[in-house]
């Protein structure tokens, strides 16, 4: 029997201090985001995931975090998991543990500096910064 799950799409939106990872499904015109926070060179956080009621069992929000592992993995970055959810997929996922910068199960803490946003990089870090 073909497997008949509708299509998931993913855009990357990526400003200068936040972005997001926005997802699609086949067929429903909501999206489901996962929202992120630049706090330094090779480093963001994984802020907040939501997707709307629209989405629920359509298996969007575990392949965003999906997404975001292999994105990290790709290019280099690590992810603070201050986001629940994605902090409860990793505790599923302890292989994941190259790209989260605490082990599965424990919470994460920031400095005083990463909780302003403040970045350490220069102009030329900007270009190769994550995501």
């Amino acid at each position: 029997m073909p497997d008949e799950r509708p299509e998931i799409t993913f855009t990357l939106e990526n400003g200068e201090s936040h972005g997001r990872y926005v997802g699609k499904v086949g067929g429903i015109d909501a999206k489901g985001e996962i929202t992120f926070t630049h706090r330094g060179p090779g480093l963001i956080s994984a802020d907040h995931t939501g997707a709307p009621d629209e989405l629920e069992g359509t298996g969007l929000a575990a392949a965003m975090v999906d997404t975001l592992v292999a994105d990290a993995r790709a290019r280099g970055f690590k992810v603070i998991p201050i986001c629940p959810y994605v902090r409860a997929r990793y505790e599923k996922h302890p292989e994941w543990r190259d790209v989260f910068t605490v082990g599965p199960g424990e919470k994460p803490r920031l400095t005083a500096a990463q909780m302003r946003g403040e970045m350490t990089m220069s102009k030329t870090d900007m270009s190769h910064r994550p995501p």
